[in-house]
C-alpha cells in the first residue's frame, strides 16, 4: 500500500494544481515520453515508469530494444514511460512524479554523484518502486545500499547458450504466465553472493542444464528475485542479455509482471525465502 499511497499523493496533487490554474512543471526534454491520456481524463494511466540506463561500462546493444519493448507494453498495457540516460534528472522533485524506476541494464556507476544517489536513496525510502534488469547487477560497486536494492552484485558469466529456468514461486505475478521449466537463450550471470535469505528467489537456474564455467552457484542458482527494502519494492532479473528476450513473449510477461508488482499495483509476497523448491 505504500507506494499506492505515494502514486495517489502524485496524482491528487497534479489535480489541484489544475484546479487551481497553477502551472505544472514541464517534464524533461531528456527523457522520451510515450504520450498517455491528459491529467484530467479519468481514471489516468496506471502507473508511471522511469527507465534509466545510463553505461559507465560495457554497454549492452539490447538497450534500445529494452527501452522500445517497455514502451510499447506501456502502450499496450495502459501505463506512462519515460526514458532517459540524464543521471541529473535523479531529483526529489522529478523521481517523485514516477510509481517505478528501471535501470536497465546500467553499468559502471550509472548515478555518478552523491546528491543523485541520495536522490534515488530517499525516492525508494518514501515508498517508490525499483526493476533491475540484467547488468543492473553490474553497477554500483561502491554503493552498498544499492547493492542491497538489488540484492547482489555480478561476478561473471559463461557464453550466450541456450540454459533451463526453473520457476520456485508461481505464485507471484512476474511467475504465473511461466512454465515452470523454461528453456531458453541468454547470457546467465553468477552473482558475487546467494541473495536468498534477504530476498524471495523466483526462478533459479539448473546449472546442469548448460555450461556453467569455473563459477557456477550450484544447485541454488536464483536468477529472479524480489523483495522489500527500506520502505520501497525491488524486482531483479539476471535475464535480458540479449535482444531477442525484448520480443519473447514469455520474458515480457515476466518483465511486465514485474514492473506492475514493484510500482505496487499489484500485491504480491516477496517475503525472504529460505529453501530452495525442489
Amino acid at each position: 500500500m505504500a507506494l499506492l499511497t505515494h502514486g495517489l499523493r502524485r496524482r491528487v496533487a497534479t489535480l489541484v494544481g489544475s484546479l487551481l490554474c497553477i502551472p505544472m512543471t514541464a517534464h524533461s526534454a531528456q527523457a522520451n515520453v510515450v504520450p498517455t491520456r491528459p491529467v484530467m481524463d479519468a481514471p489516468g494511466p496506471a502507473f508511471k515508469a522511469l527507465v534509466f540506463s545510463r553505461t559507465t561500462g560495457f554497454r549492452h546493444d539490447s538497450i534500445p530494444d529494452g527501452v522500445a519493448a517497455i514502451q510499447k507494453l506501456g502502450v499496450d498495457h495502459d501505463f506512462s514511460v519515460a526514458a532517459t540516460e540524464d543521471a541529473a534528472l535523479f531529483t526529489d522533485d522529478n523521481l517523485a512524479q514516477y510509481d517505478v524506476v528501471v535501470f536497465l541494464s546500467t553499468t559502471g556507476d550509472p548515478l555518478g554523484t552523491q546528491p543523485e544517489k541520495d536522490a534515488f536513496q530517499r525516492y525508494i525510502q518514501s515508498g517508490g518502486g525499483f526493476v533491475g534488469i540484467h547488468a543492473a547487477a553490474d553497477s554500483g560497486y561502491d554503493w552498498p545500499w544499492y547493492g542491497g536494492l538489488v540484492g547482489t552484485y555480478f561476478r561473471s558469466h559463461p557464453a550466450i547458450q541456450r540454459a533451463r529456468v526453473k520457476v520456485e514461486d508461481s505464485a507471484h505475478p512476474s511467475m504465473r504466465t511461466l512454465p515452470r521449466r523454461w528453456t531458453r537463450t541468454d547470457e546467465w550471470y553468477n552473482y558475487r553472493s546467494n541473495p536468498r535469505g534477504t530476498v524471495r528467489v523466483l526462478a533459479t537456474l539448473d546449472e546442469r542444464s548448460y555450461d556453467v564455467g569455473d563459477d557456477g552457484m550450484g544447485p541454488d542458482h536464483p536468477i529472479t528475485w524480489c523483495q522489500d527494502y527500506d520502505g520501497g519494492r525491488s524486482w531483479y532479473t539476471g535475464l535480458g542479455h540479449t535482444t531477442e528476450s525484448y520480443t519473447e513473449p514469455e520474458f515480457l510477461k515476466m518483465l511486465l509482471g514485474g514492473l506492475r508488482t514493484a510500482a505496487g499495483v499489484v500485491p504480491a509476497d516477496c517475503s525472504p525465502s529460505t529453501a530452495p523448491r525442489p
